[in-house]
């Protein structure tokens, strides 16, 4: 099992910027891959960025050149930089993790992001 804290959430205006953190409880080399993901009000919970054990990285197109993920393997945290707000990047910030050893998706209790315009 795997606890996940997410914090750095808050109230930005558009063009700032803001960095989420994302603390395990173990080890991030136990987690094969961890990621942020979003959730606008009325709308599905939808991937934002992730980052493997390997540091490979993948990001939704829509925060490509303006969101930056990374990892801090002695403090077992991820990070979501987060520059060039925008009003629409507006939700609940969640992180996720996956396992080297399982297949089941641990997920934090979410960070409020909002941007106004």
């Amino acid at each position: 099992q795997v606890q996940l804290v997410e914090s750095g959430g808050g109230l930005v205006q558009a063009g700032g910027s803001l960095r989420l953190s994302c603390a395990a409880s173990r080890t991030i080399f136990t987690i094969e891959r961890m990621g942020w993901y979003r959730q606008a009000p009325g709308k599905q919970r939808e991937l934002v960025a992730t980052i493997t054990r390997r540091d490979t990285t993948n990001y939704a197109d829509s925060v490509k050149g303006r969101f930056t993920i990374s990892r801090d393997n002695p403090k077992n945290t991820v990070y979501l930089q987060m520059n060039s707000l925008k009003p629409e990047d507006t939700a609940i910030y969640y992180c996720n993790a996956l396992l080297v050893t399982s297949t089941f998706i641990y997920w934090g209790q979410g960070t409020q992001v909002t941007v106004s315009s």
